[in-house]
């Protein structure tokens, strides 16, 4: 078994590693997308009145966002087959915190990086909002995370060349975000999760839960539909994990967020909405948390 585990890591970090050059590659393209999208945003405002504040649920609360459908991914090894993850199906509903539960090597993250669309299906299929993964070519996957999906890797996955700051803007040129916008978002989620002072500095300048912080932050400023987060409580102390995870909560029941999160964490389980537990890449359990009122 520790022999099967290690390579599924081996797989998976490879999968994360390919993920992360391909969207370095995007970069330029990104970045003339988002120019485009400045000009005629600028080109429409000047016609239109400003848009209200006011924030409001978004449409379709509790209809399916996210469908597994008998999704099984395999890694082959020379001669030996890994499963990483074995027939799984579920539906995830729009505005829900969902929670993947599991020892270590029981699927958690390969399930993750499926729904993310990182890594593709052995057999099955995953669709977001219907449509399937499978009809869309590379680009068209990069395209619909980007855009749609806001991604909390266990191990940050920040550009040590960027400060805090930099970071957080960078992933909002991917997203097409307006230039003026960028700063400004980029400051306040960076406060929400506590990166004040220390937004200028450099990922290796920064505690691991200052750079946890940072991730968090990051994956959320664009307003995804979507937040895929891997551990991401790992690194940080019990009541940063606490405030972290309440914050989660407040941005699924004020904004419609839909959440995916694995945890190792027993005491924070009680926040989501329905906690899938994983045992050798299969779903051995499935709870639903009673909501009170």
């Amino acid at each position: 078994m520790a022999v099967a585990e290690k390579i599924n890591e081996n797989e998976v970090n490879e999968a994360l590693q390919n993920a992360e050059n391909a969207l370095e590659a995007e970069v330029a393209e990104a970045a003339e997308v988002a120019e485009a999208a400045e000009v005629a945003e600028s080109s429409e405002n000047e016609a239109t009145p400003e848009a209200t504040e006011e924030k409001k649920l978004p449409e379709g609360i509790g209809e399916t966002l996210v469908t597994v459908d008998h999704v099984t991914r395999e890694f082959r090894r020379k001669e030996q087959l890994i499963v990483a993850v074995n027939d799984v199906s579920m539906e995830i509903k729009r505005g829900s915190f969902v929670i993947l539960c599991g020892k270590s090597g029981s699927g958690k993250t390969t399930l993750l990086n499926l729904i993310a669309a990182i890594d593709m299906p052995t057999s099955g299929s995953v669709s977001f909002e219907g449509k399937d993964y499978g009809s869309l070519n590379e680009k068209g996957r990069d395209n619909l995370r980007r855009v749609n999906m806001g991604i909390v890797f266990q191990n940050t996955a920040l550009m040590s060349n960027m400060s805090a700051i930099e970071n957080v803007e960078f992933a909002l040129s991917i997203a097409g975000i307006r230039s003026e916008k960028r700063r400004k978002s980029s400051i306040t989620w960076l406060e929400k999760m506590g990166i004040r002072d220390r937004r200028n500095h450099m990922p290796a300048e920064m505690s691991g839960g200052e750079q946890a912080r940072t991730a968090i932050g990051r994956a959320l400023a664009h307003s995804p539909k979507l937040l895929l987060a891997d551990e991401p409580t790992a690194e940080l102390d019990t009541r940063t994990s606490f405030e972290v995870v309440k914050m989660f909560r407040s941005l699924v029941d004020e904004e419609g967020l839909t959440i995916i999160m694995t945890t190792h964490d027993v005491n924070i389980m009680g926040v989501a909405d329905i906690i899938y537990t994983l045992e050798d890449g299969r779903v051995v359990d499935v709870r639903e948390n009673k909501k009170s009122g």
